[in-house]
């Protein structure tokens, strides 16, 4: 059965391959973007209006944990894909640390017939670099490249054994596959809560150094340059780590990177009050952190602009702050922030953005998606760029609602999401 035809008219379309940012008509047929331009006389099933309004491609997302199997009920592969559709995301990847985890080719099969039976977009399959994540054991990479793993990762944990890290880069670049580096020196954060500095003096609260980041993306840099292992830093959050990864840039060594939009919106201050919204790994550092951040990004040494979608029951947040979990959800807020931090201030133009959250990402990973020229799959986000609303709470579609950006007003708010050449989500 033919895909219905949408034209969407009129509107301000940001293609980052290309540099393109004109008005004009996108006309989708069969799942695929036929006609970019001038679209007058095409006859459509649905049209919309899209005057004032950007068009650019849909999101990706290429950190997202979405807790199934194991963790039911904190989110699942069901309600955390609707929940990306509502922020404008159409493909994510799923993180590994699940229950069990997923090192193992029966693994990502348990995985995909989740996602085959309940995903309402595409979730896209990270492996694990160690067996149950515990930094002692490599997985078999090279059966995780085979069975469909884009990428392997041990994220919410470093591998601390410099000869399985090397060992686990060779094999890597052997199949071709990407690694993902959380990077993180146990020994340095220790059980630390939140950034290391005046906050965690005046709060009593063992504090977490960026040495502990910056130290272990150094590590991974050099490993990378020594094996020729593609590499991705993930939730960069601080100077010291911009400047290793500049360095390595220069140096032409094959590694790229992301942030969280709650890097460049808070810093350390938003803890003062006790929330445990505020709390995530690695943890929000000072205003000169956050500064070079923003930086990093209008100069292109992040890469991405990535979630860390961390969704928590709250039981695990209602709690005292040392005790409480690390993480907090972004897919329904993600772009909005970017928009509001980053696109309003003139840090990045829609294009920049468009890039970081669109067409990087899925440069990265190898897949054909963060661009609208003809011929490319229909995936698209309609945004209302000038639209505030507030963060509540209870108008999540997330299961969890562990939020730091919770009766925040933000400005652009998505009122379509087209994916294979649908409407999925509408405002």
């Amino acid at each position: 059965m033919a895909k219905k035809r949408i034209l969407i008219k009129g509107g301000r379309i940001i293609d980052p391959d290309g540099d393109f940012d004109q008005i004009g008509d996108i006309l989708i047929e069969d799942g695929l973007i036929s006609h970019r331009g001038d679209a007058q006389g095409s006859s459509a099933d649905t049209v919309i209006e899209a005057k004032g309004k950007i068009v650019m491609p849909a999101m990706v997302d290429m950190h997202v944990h979405l807790r199934e199997p194991g963790r039911e009920d904190k989110e699942t592969i069901a309600s955390g894909t609707t929940a990306a559709l509502r922020g404008g995301v159409t493909s994510v990847l799923a993180m590994p640390n699940t229950n069990p985890a997923i090192d193992s080719p029966e693994h990502i099969e348990l995985l995909s017939q989740i996602i085959k039976k309940t995903a309402h977009i595409e979730v896209l399959i990270c492996g694990t670099i160690t067996k149950k994540r515990e930094g002692l054991e490599l997985s078999d990479i090279t059966a995780l490249k085979k069975k469909g793993a884009l990428a392997i990762t041990d994220d919410g944990s470093s591998v601390d054994d410099l000869e399985l890290m090397r060992k686990a880069f060779q094999e890597a670049k052997k199949c071709g596959l990407l690694v993902i580096c959380h990077s993180e020196d146990k020994k340095l954060s220790g059980d630390g809560a939140v950034n290391l500095g005046f906050t965690s003096t005046r709060l009593g609260l063992k504090g977490i150094s960026k040495e502990s980041e910056y130290k272990r993306v150094a590590r991974d840099v050099e490993l990378a340059k020594e094996t020729g292992a593609r590499i991705h830093i993930a939730h960069v959050s601080c100077k010291e780590s911009i400047e290793i990864i500049a360095r390595a840039k220069q140096q032409k060594i094959a590694v790229s990177a992301e942030t969280a939009p709650h890097y460049f919106t808070l810093c350390d201050q938003a803890v003062l009050g006790f929330d445990t919204n505020m709390k995530m790994n690695p943890p929000l550092r000072g205003k000169e952190d956050l500064e070079a951040i923003k930086e990093g990004l209008r100069q292109g040494i992040i890469d991405a602009i990535a979630s860390d979608h961390a969704p928590h029951a709250s039981s695990e947040k209602d709690i005292e702050f040392d005790r409480a979990a690390f993480g907090v959800i972004g897919l329904e807020t993600e772009l909005a922030v970017a928009i509001t931090e980053l696109v309003e201030p003139g840090i990045l133009s829609w294009l920049q953005l468009a890039k970081a959250v669109s067409y990087n990402p899925a440069k990265i990973l190898g897949i054909d998606k963060g661009k609208l020229s003809v011929g490319s799959p229909a995936e698209i986000v309609v945004i209302s760029p000038d639209q505030e609303w507030v963060v509540r709470k209870e108008a999540f579609l997330s299961k969890s609602k562990n939020s730091c950006f919770l009766e925040k007003k933000l400005k652009g708010q998505v009122i379509y999401t087209i994916h294979q050449g649908q409407v999925k989500w509408s405002l």
